[in-house]
């Protein structure tokens, strides 16, 4: 049976959805006023990782991820470009996609944007005024009165009269507490807003993701996920806000991916150890960075750094260097791998331990392959099949293992080239040449593998 880790519990329980069969699952996605940056990256390979496996046990997973597209960073960097805020998401949202497709993340099944659900939003907060959980203020602005939710902060241990105390107060403050957060924002001159009974404005982010994953998934629902930023204050809000406005239980699952560091240190432009999923991709193939954010524990830390990348690149190079060559069977093989991958991943999604059962399940498949087996094609079909869960080894071997012709780097057609002068200085006995061309090729990181069928290669890191 799969266990999860729930944030809420702070223990690993068996999972058992609300409706048998079906799987209902919403993933705080990005607020689009830049690039994805590497850190995004972990969250959505993350959680696409966990969907494709639960669909791979067979569960109808109806995946959400929203898109944030109004919030103050927005109309910031849209005031400093210059164009208009749906001009700026658009972009963000377009890019966003792209970077998703190079790394293999599938598309949610709903993507709901904030701005298409306003009516859903002021609904919610004339519900929660309504039943005394809010109030409008006299700056316009309407707030949620965090005292009266009498559970505040179980999400993450906060004590509220702790918060009480260690609270900033503003000078001129509307806020009856300074506990109280924002529901709606009265807009500035010129802000983009909305109609509203309170006077025009926008939503509060945290409103936002209440009213969406209501409209999209119901009053309750399996699993909630994100980053690691936010179970305080975004997800303690969001439980406060729901369970208050829908009188039920809101999220019976709760679900946070660990941080990337930087070589150890915590990821900030401020520190200049930024990088954006498109900086990354310019070095590395999309795979090995998806490799990369799968090999350790979704909960726990990744350090990126250039050491990690190349281990990822090694690692995947082991397994296309097994499946190179070999023809697939898709034949229903019988052997302890499906049980021990199976196990693993149902021990709350550890991709780690799963990898360690794929690497043994190659061991095999190379002595297979040496041995002329016929086991040998039925192996590599199940090693596919096993990695394609975790969205891995889907490409062509040759393919990976020679790389994108980059400038600066000798070409696909150049490296072909100098093999074949390499075979016919063999062919000639001029051995001291043929070694030559290898060395030459090695220094520049191109890997010659000779066989009886011939040579093939590969870019080293």
């Amino acid at each position: 049976m799969l266990q999860i880790y729930n944030t809420l519990t702070k223990e690993k329980a068996p999972f058992k959805p609300l409706e048998e069969g079906k799987i209902k699952m919403y993933v705080c996605g990005i607020t689009v006023y830049d690039l994805c940056h590497i850190g995004h990256a972990r969250v959505m390979v993350c959680f696409d990782v966990i969907t494709r496996y639960m669909r791979a046990r067979g569960w109808d997973v109806d995946y959400v991820r929203n898109i944030t597209d109004v919030d103050d960073k927005i109309i910031k960097r849209a005031e400093e470009n210059g164009e208009t805020v749906d001009q700026l998401t658009e972009r963000m949202i377009a890019a966003m996609h792209e970077d998703e497709d190079r790394l293999s993340v599938l598309r949610p099944d709903q993507e709901p944007r904030a701005t298409a659900h306003i009516g859903n939003i002021v609904d919610m907060v004339q519900t929660l005024i309504d039943k005394g959980f809010a109030y409008p203020a006299s700056n316009g602005d309407v707030y949620y009165r965090v005292e009266k939710f009498e559970t505040y902060g179980r999400l993450t241990n906060k004590n509220v009269d702790e918060l009480r105390s260690g609270a900033r107060v503003e000078v001129e403050d509307a806020k009856e507490s300074p506990l109280d957060f924002v529901l709606w924002k009265a807009a500035k001159e010129g802000e983009v807003s909305w109609d509203s009974p309170w006077g025009k404005g926008r939503p509060g982010w945290h409103i936002e993701c209440s009213a969406m994953s209501k409209c999209c998934l119901g009053n309750t629902f399996d699993i909630h996920g994100g980053g690691p930023d936010l179970p305080f204050p975004h997800h303690e809000n969001e439980i406060a806000q729901s369970e208050a406005a829908n009188g039920a239980k809101y999220v019976n699952t709760w679900m946070h991916a660990g941080p990337v560091r930087v070589n150890s240190e915590k990821m900030s432009k401020s520190l200049g150890n930024f990088f954006t999923i498109r900086d990354v991709l310019e070095k590395y193939n999309a795979e090995v960075v998806r490799y990369f954010l799968s090999s350790v524990h979704y909960r726990s830390y990744i350090d990126y750094s250039e050491d990690s990348l190349k281990e990822a690149r090694s690692a995947l190079e082991r397994f296309y260097q097994a499946l190179r060559g070999v023809e697939l069977n898709d034949a229903a093989l019988e052997n302890e791998f499906d049980e021990r991958f199976y196990a693993a991943m149902d021990d709350d999604f550890n991709t780690p331990k799963a990898m360690a059962v794929l690497f043994e399940l190659v061991t095999e498949l190379n002595i297979a392959s040496r041995e002329g087996s016929e086991d040998a094609g039925k192996l590599a079909a199940q090693l596919k099949r096993l990695a394609g869960i975790l969205g891995l080894l889907q490409q062509d071997p040759d393919a990976f293992l020679k790389g994108e012709d980059k400038e600066g780097e000798l070409s696909s057609a150049e490296i072909e080239a100098l093999i074949e002068q390499r075979a016919q200085a063999k062919k000639d006995r001029n051995f001291a040449e043929a070694d030559r061309i290898r060395d030459e090729l090695a220094e520049q990181g191109i890997i010659l593998k000779d066989s009886r069928e011939g040579t093939t290669w590969f870019r080293e890191g």
